[in-house]
């Protein structure tokens, strides 16, 4: 369906340097990494609006590197919704649609949530409504591909769930491919079939989102999910000392830092002793921050603070190299 080889595009020390990438037919792929990784110059390359340095786009066996946006067949979600003040919700789809039909217009709105709501023009629509009409508008258009930047960010928390299954789920049904811009880890995790990390304008990963969160490659991968503990250690022969106890870590040699998720430690009556310091309640979750003598981390756990508890991995950590 798309396929990026070596495309890159500077600016300055800030751009897309020399990506790789391949989305499936009806693929939904998470572009996932922190403000200023280049996830939107991404976007803004395959829709055609910003002009590459080098590299190739090819939508399946066509490429369209240095084609105009319209020519692209491709709709893009914006982030502050795109809509004309002028036109109501139907007239945005007839607008783009190749053969408008009312009828069929009204059903797609209907889709996402908007029955009864097909007249209103956008000042008399809510944010999340506006969200709909937009998402609508670029399914009306019937594109080979979707692209959407951080569509949800603007939204409250409950909606921004609530929308954001619905799309997945319109997504699958139509049969759509789609290229989704975030940097929310949870959206990431449940809208995709696969996440691509992008750090610093390159991707350093590109994989099942349960993979990236439980095996991630780089550093910057496992800093995108968050939920992440970092601890300085020294690794010798493939191990770390911890509170009198060796364990076993995949990674470098050295001096690193010690990564881990707030799950990946259990307890057990012959791991390392660690002091509760601190309760968190959230979401359903308890987590205590203890202390594990080379340093405190986060830990899902049942305890209370000033009790001893003893720790052991759950599988083997990794340790990356230090950064910066």
């Amino acid at each position: 369906m798309l396929r990026l080889t070596n495309l890159s595009k500077s600016f300055g020390k800030a751009g897309v340097f020399e990506v790789n990438l391949q989305l499936e037919p009806g693929e939904v792929m998470a572009v996932l990494g922190a403000s200023g990784s280049g996830k939107t110059t991404l976007l803004n390359l395959v829709a055609g609006l910003l002009t590459p340095d080098s590299g190739h786009i090819f939508l399946g066996p066509e490429e369209v590197t240095y084609q105009p946006p319209e020519q692209r067949r491709l709709a893009y979600v914006f982030q502050d919704h795109a809509l004309w003040p002028h036109l109501s919700a139907v007239e945005h789809l007839l607008l783009v649609m190749k053969k408008p039909q009312r009828e069929a217009a009204y059903q797609l709105l209907r889709r996402v949530g908007l029955d009864g709501l097909e007249e209103r023009k956008p000042h008399q629509l809510s944010g999340g409504q506006k969200q709909r009409v937009a998402l609508a508008r670029a399914l009306a258009a019937r594109p080979r591909l979707l692209l959407l930047d951080e569509p949800y960010s603007a939204l409250d928390p409950v909606l921004r769930e609530e929308l954001r299954l619905e799309v997945v789920s319109l997504l699958r049904a139509e049969g759509v491919s789609a290229l989704h811009v975030t940097h929310d880890p949870d959206e990431a995790l449940a809208v995709s079939d696969r996440v691509a990390v992008m750090d610093m304008g390159r991707i350093v990963q590109v994989d099942t989102p349960t993979h990236v969160y439980t095996r991630p490659q780089t550093l910057s991968a496992a800093k995108a999910f968050g939920r992440l503990n970092l601890l300085p250690v020294q690794v010798e022969k493939g191990r770390v000392q911890v509170n009198g106890q060796a364990w076993e870590v995949e990674g470098i040699e050295g001096p690193g830092l010690l990564a881990f998720r707030y799950e990946d430690l259990r307890p057990d009556p012959h791991g390392v002793p660690a002091k509760v310091l601190a309760i968190y309640i959230g979401r359903g979750e308890r987590l205590c921050r203890v202390d594990l003598g080379l340093g405190e981390a986060l830990v899902r756990l049942e305890a209370k603070p000033g009790e001893q508890v003893r720790l052991v991995p759950s599988g083997r950590l990794r340790v990356f190299e230090r950064t910066g």
